[in-house]
């Protein structure tokens, strides 16, 4: 095959695509279309032709893996999507995703990636400015595989703060490093202590109050507690929107304890982040300015496709001291460009997929003002949903008050109200939410998550969360309720 038959056959390849794409209603918005086509997995594994063979596949057989790709996969696009913290995408970010692919660039250094490294850089100096952090070269950034490295990020670089020696030296003959997040924070933080080797146990789980945010006295007692036990505190996360509840922790006093004990303060914003963009709930992450590094995945409630996800910190260069290993086959100093434009050696990676430009793209087509409507609309949106819940019958909050873009709920079912509210009425009340969630996906006509909150001692309630795509309406918000209702009549 020639280069030109090589490439019209990719040109009609990705037409061909488009085509399936429109046939089978994926980026379908109207609600029409049901969200899943539940299979259980031996039985799905039978119908789809998984199997990798020795010959190629003719061209009929990919058009059909294609479709059943589409047809079993759950559309994220659908209105009755809200079953995790990301819904469907921007269309502009998708535009921005693909192109990324099409180019297959990895964005370590100018030489190879010179559009998108300068993309990058200003998308991190606008989103600096959000955060209230300086510009480069006094603040930094990057953006990481997903919002669990990018909290890793936050311990590393507090790690070294607290004892520079340890890039070198390694953990031994230093005492146990102290690390301490919510009792509702991301279990990533646990799984960062594990992977720097700072053992678990030293992750100290620091109580909320009736809102689901870290308490401040509590967190005070945690570090006094842990130098008694001979071990140094370095490094507190705080959590605005945390996962499950979307609680804000209050970050002005949480700073504070850090200022008087020498700690350094992460804030893992990765899904309440987005409401930065709004003058109108930016309020809800204030004091944020005083961290010293910052979690944010506009992949959650913005709509960047997946992955989008940043780390930014306060510090000259910080990411490049801390994080360089001076790869000079790869990094070399005496390029016939400015060398500071590479950014591979700041980064933990060394091929880093080109994450930024989907972002860029969308931000540069909806501009500032755009993302504001969106998340304005998103959050008016939910609380829609959190006040109709409020005044509707057989319906309970987990939380008094509404904050991001969780609402917390069970609903109780006819023939359970006016009962004693026994345990074993709530037990009951724990199994009906789970029901109630497989006859949706049997259904295939809503999905919205639930979960248990083991540390106030909770079984599963539903966890309903609003994203900006696609954008939702009021409608959408009562569809949800009219189809728990019917779901959970005979129970």
């Amino acid at each position: 095959m020639d280069a030109s038959t090589s490439t019209k056959a990719r040109i009609e390849l990705l037409r061909g695509l488009l085509d399936v794409l429109e046939q089978e209603n994926v980026f379908d918005c109207t609600g029409t279309e049901p969200i899943l086509r539940f299979v259980h997995p031996k039985q799905l594994e039978e119908q789809l032709p998984i199997e990798l063979t020795e010959e190629p596949a003719s061209k009929e057989e990919i058009d059909t893996a294609i479709r059943q790709t589409i047809r079993y996969s759950v559309k994220t696009f659908s209105p009755h999507f809200h079953n995790q913290l990301y819904a469907g995408v921007d269309e502009y970010g998708l535009v921005g995703s693909w192109l990324t692919d099409v180019l297959n660039t990895s964005q370590y250094t100018y030489e190879v990636a010179p559009v998108f490294t300068l993309m990058e850089r200003q998308m991190m100096e606008k989103c600096l400015e959000l955060v209230g952090y300086p510009p480069m070269p006094e603040g930094d950034g990057i953006l990481c595989p997903g919002g669990s490295v990018s909290n890793m990020y936050g311990m590393v670089m507090a790690r070294y703060k607290a004892v520079p020696e340890v890039k070198t030296k390694g953990l031994a003959g230093l005492p146990p490093l102290a690390c301490f997040t919510s009792e509702a924070g991301h279990y990533s933080i646990s799984k960062g202590a594990h992977w720097l080797g700072l053992g678990t146990d030293q992750v100290y789980k620091v109580k909320c109050d009736e809102l689901g945010r870290m308490r401040p006295d509590e967190l005070k007692a945690g570090v006094a507690e842990a130098r008694r036990r001979g071990q140094l505190p370095f490094f507190v996360n705080a959590t605005c929107g945390t996962t499950v509840l979307g609680s804000f922790d209050p970050l002005p006093e949480i700073a504070a304890v850090c200022r008087e004990e020498n700690l350094w303060l992460h804030v893992d914003a990765c899904l309440g982040g987005t409401l930065l963009l709004s003058e109108r709930y930016r309020d809800r992450l204030r004091g944020i300015e005083l961290s010293n590094s910052v979690a944010w995945n506009p992949h959650k409630m913005l709509g960047v496709p997946l992955q989008c996800s940043l780390f930014l910190v306060k510090g000259k260069k910080a990411l490049h001291e801390v994080n360089c290993a001076g790869a000079r086959y790869l990094f070399q100093q005496d390029k016939h460009y400015d060398v500071s434009w590479d950014t591979g050696d700041k980064s933990m990676q060394c091929g880093r997929k080109v994450d930024g430009y989907k972002f860029w793209l969308m931000w540069k087509a909806r501009g500032t003002k755009g993302l504001c409507e969106s998340v304005e609309r998103a959050m008016h949106a939910a609380e829609y949903f959190f006040g109709r819940i409020e005044h509707r019958e057989g319906y309970r909050l987990v939380l008094p008050r509404y904050e991001g873009c969780n609402v917390c709920f069970w609903y109780v079912p006819p023939s359970m109200r006016g009962e004693t509210e026994t345990q074993d009425w709530w037990n009951k009340l724990y199994e009906i939410t789970a029901k109630v969630k497989e006859r949706m996906m049997l259904e295939g006509s809503l999905m919205v998550g639930y979960s248990p909150l083991s540390h106030a001692n909770l079984g599963n309630f539903f966890r309903m969360v609003v994203t900006c795509q696609p954008p939702p309406t009021e409608a959408s918000m009562d569809y949800v309720l009219e189809k728990i209702e019917q779901l959970a009549a005979d129970l």
